[in-house]
């Protein structure tokens, strides 16, 4: 599925900056040891949706039947359990301040220790993301030593589905190699402990460019793809060691590899054979062109086996551009092989098997039976799911030639056949989630945003939604969801999509319809809505996602008709005051000033001003039930509280911190709502709840479970005391509750 703008996972991304010049070593740390007991006393699970993120690369364990890691772009790494049937998050204990290694640049195991395990870590290279960073472990991910690395890394970046770019040395099981984007290749002797730069490698690394996009042992020789050629005809895209110290460019690489970027390879040690997919660009968009090629390794001969080469015409008259990503072999049968296309969107990507070492091709998409009734989400709105998109990740179990997998934008298809498949996402959950909603009635507990799969019902929080996302109209990323307080049947949603940006629901989120016009501006810049206490009003904020605001819209007929709020400060987000429907607060962030509407949003004034401004993250929050109660969340300033509507604020001193803010019910006995929030009360950004007004705090996640950054949204269950629901970026959505 394509939105017409990126999401949080995208959006960040852009030209890769250089890093530092060379990875000096840094001593080793412990990264985290047996989760740490709070006074808070809970249990954490994900509210199961199913994936829903770029599964950029799954690695099957050589030695081991049934074991596989799994990498994405934001959402951290998992390990298979084959007798389970489920993964395993392997980093949720990075925290706030270690946001940026939430995406995995690759995965290396060792085949002679079955237990070892290494991740490199860093989800940015942009200069104002923080440096890599490699785990290792020795437990297959149950704990972790952590190295920081001088240079930056960039899981999310363009060429995040290429790989793997770790390598554990086939002669030596204490050398490491590590190919990174703008600064060359890197090699561990003390298995990774310290790093250093190989000053032999022929790559020469740009500012914008790949560097190193895959390391592949190919017996005792290890394979280097290279994505900064200069794009033409005879140049090296290719290098290989076959003693661990000088590094060469294979001879006579054809103008596949030398004039495009190697984006996968595998070996077949039985044929010895090596398999190379290209493509025009990194990928995973962008790319119109591709091959795939193979070298006999042991005479140097290359042969072109690209099962269907791009740029042909489709049915309807399209252009059938795209390229090729995943490459895998099959550990059992020799010239059994099996690749992927890419960006393939007018004849939708397939995966192409070899059992002739690539003289003949079969598509497994024109044979596939799909079946997503655990993860509906996946139909996007249709009579059935597609084959696939972004398919770079892909990989053969090496203890059963049937079993299949590659990743997609959203999921993890599996197949045991080779005909019907199955997502195979069970424990893995990547969705970046903007809203949460948890009703005071009805059948669900938490209505959800999110990033790319917008709008979701949860009837039940251990399946995932049996509606799948939110349809009529179908949209992408979620911008806005808002329900009426004290009419919650009624919930309306924005978000970016073909078909319109705005619906209502009259049933409390089960089922849409699209408001009957909207404004012009909606199109290409929808934001936050908000609905007053009895449903009777709209206004809709305007935001492009490169920030560019604009003046905000009032309807007052179910969006039939919208007229400008002229007055409202461009870009906020509107907030409904749950108790009076005359009422509406918007908080003005450029200014540091607080605006009220008494006219049902018709038109604001100001009232509190000098208020924090400027900050990079506010978030104003109405008390449940209460007039005139707000909350103003503020990342480096705390937070702030006004119980005259928005008159004055007064500073709370419990906290010096706070990221995003919600409430729940009551404690037993309490009189006032239970608020939790995403903040600082000591050194330590965390989960926390107060019972008491905000006077004092209880930290309820520890150290274990902190994943990444945690500042979009947070909400309490007003039915449940205790229960609380978090969104993450990039580990979906997580709901504690005490124990």
């Amino acid at each position: 599925m394509r939105t017409p703008q990126p999401s949080r996972r995208t959006v960040l991304a852009g030209t890769a900056a250089a890093a530092a010049l060379t990875a000096l070593p840094v001593p080793a740390t412990p990264a985290h040891a047996a989760p740490a007991r709070t006074a808070g006393g809970y249990r954490w699970r994900n509210a199961v949706i199913g994936g829903t993120g770029f599964i950029t690369g799954v690695l099957f364990h050589p030695a081991v039947r049934g074991l596989a890691y799994a990498r994405t772009d934001i959402g951290g790494a998992y390990r298979w359990d084959d007798r389970a049937a489920r993964w395993t998050p392997l980093t949720d204990h990075l925290g706030w301040d270690d946001w940026n290694l939430l995406g995995v640049e690759a995965i290396a195991v060792d085949p002679a220790h079955p237990d070892r395990l290494y991740l490199a870590l860093g989800t940015y290279a942009q200069s104002w993301a923080g440096n890599g960073a490699i785990l290792r472990s020795d437990d297959r991910g149950a704990t972790w030593a952590r190295t920081d690395l001088s240079v930056k890394l960039g899981a999310n970046e363009d060429g995040r589905g290429m790989g793997e770019r770790l390598l554990v040395d086939p002669r030596d099981s204490d050398t490491l190699w590590l190919g990174t984007r703008h600064d060359g290749l890197l090699k561990s002797t003390d298995r990774g402990a310290t790093w250093a730069a190989v000053t032999g490698f022929p790559g020469k690394a740009s500012a914008s460019g790949q560097g190193v996009t895959f390391l592949v042992a190919a017996g005792r020789t290890v394979y280097a793809g290279w994505g900064d050629g200069d794009g033409t005809s005879g140049t090296a895209n290719l290098y290989r060691t076959a003693d661990g110290t000088t590094w060469k460019a294979v001879p006579g690489q054809p103008s596949g590899i030398s004039a495009k970027v190697p984006i996968r390879a595998a070996y077949d040690r039985h044929t010895r054979e090596l398999y190379v997919t290209c493509a025009n660009a990194p990928g995973p968009n962008g790319q119109s062109d591709g091959s795939v090629h193979k070298l006999r390794t042991t005479t140097g001969k290359w042969t072109e086996v690209t099962p269907v080469k791009p740029g042909g015409t489709t049915a309807d008259g399209s252009a059938d551009t795209f390229a090729y990503g995943g490459v895998a072999v099959d550990a059992c049968r020799p010239g059994t092989v099996v690749v992927s296309t890419n960006n393939r969107w007018a004849d939708i990507d397939t995966v192409y098997r070899s059992t002739d070492g690539g003289r003949s091709w079969t598509s497994l998409k024109d044979s596939a039976v799909f079946d997503v009734s655990e993860t509906p989400y996946l139909t996007w709105g249709d009579d059935k799911p597609k084959f696939g998109w972004w398919i770079q990740a892909l990989a053969l179990d090496p203890y059963d030639s049937r079993h299949l997998v590659y990743g997609t934008g959203a999921t993890l298809y599996g197949t045991r056949d080779l005909k019907h498949w199955a997502p195979q996402i069970r424990g893995l959950e990547e969705t970046s989630v903007r809203q949460l909603i948890s009703p005071p009635v009805g059948e669900a507990h938490l209505i959800s945003g999110s990033g790319d799969i917008g709008v979701m019902y949860h009837e039940r929080l251990t399946a995932s939604p049996s509606r799948g996302m939110a349809t009529n109209p179908v949209s992408g990323s979620a911008t806005g969801l808002a329900q009426a307080a004290d009419k919650p049947s009624y919930v309306v949603r924005a978000g970016w999509g073909d078909h319109g940006n705005g619906a209502y629901s009259n049933d409390g989120g089960q089922t849409w319809a699209p408001f009957e016009a909207q404004p012009d501006i909606a199109r290409n810049a929808p934001g936050p809505i908000a609905t007053n206490a009895d449903g009777s009003v709209l206004l809709w904020s305007f935001v492009h996602w490169d920030g560019t605001k604009y003046a905000a819209h009032r309807s007052a007929d179910n969006g039939a008709t919208w007229s400008e709020v002229t007055s409202f400060p461009k870009g906020a987000t509107p907030v409904a005051d749950p108790a009076d429907p005359t009422l509406f607060y918007a908080f003005d962030t450029d200014t540091g000033t607080l605006y009220a509407s008494t006219d049902s949003g018709r038109t604001f004034t100001a009232r509190a001003t000098g208020l924090p401004s400027g900050d990079s993250q506010f978030k104003l929050v109405a008390a449940p039930g209460r007039s005139g109660d707000l909350w103003l969340s503020v990342k480096w300033n705390g937070l702030h509280r006004s119980t005259d509507g928005g008159a004055t604020f007064s500073k709370v001193t419990s906290c010096w911190a706070s990221y995003t803010l919600g409430f729940g019910k009551a404690a037993d006995g309490a009189d006032y709502p239970a608020i939790y929030q995403v903040g600082s009360t000591e050194a330590v950004t965390a989960v926390h709840r107060s019972d008491d007004e905000a006077k004092t705090w209880v930290r309820v996640n520890d150290d274990a479970h902190q994943w990444g950054w945690i500042g979009e949204a947070i909400i309490g269950d007003p039915r449940v005391y205790g229960r609380v629901y978090l969104a993450t970026n990039g580990r979906g959505i997580q709901y504690g509750e005490p124990v």
